[in-house]
């Protein structure tokens, strides 16, 4: 299962952690399921993001804007001021096997996650 993520600039590991915890929780799913974290290229610099995917033990990927705006999404994005179609949908469903949303994106404070198997 991929899990993808949405985060405003300067989060912090604990925060991405909680989020995840929380998205697991929603959809009955574990930690240990996970396969890899994704977000947009542009959140590359993001240490919170990097630091969270090292503690689960998992690679993150950063996906070029044009990659994400390849797939279609189900639901609206404020990722379009970036010229983005989103970041947590798109980001889950590139990297999937299943091209399958488990759960939609769900913000979590200062963070937004999205899973697909």
């Amino acid at each position: 299962m991929i899990i993808g993520i949405g985060a405003r600039r300067g989060i912090h590991e604990e925060e991405v952690l909680e989020a995840i915890s929380q998205a697991l929780e929603t959809t009955n799913t574990r930690k240990e399921d996970i396969e890899a974290l994704a977000s947009a290229e542009l959140k590359k610099d993001e240490q919170g993001l990097k630091s969270a995917a090292e503690t689960i033990g998992v690679p993150i990927h950063f996906l070029p804007h044009s990659k994400l705006n390849e797939i279609d999404v189900p639901s609206k994005s404020r990722a379009s001021k970036f010229g983005l179609k989103g970041v947590a949908e798109p980001c889950a469903l590139a990297l999937s096997t299943n091209q399958n949303l488990i759960m939609k994106k769900k913000v979590y404070g200062r963070i937004t996650i999205a899973i697909a198997d």
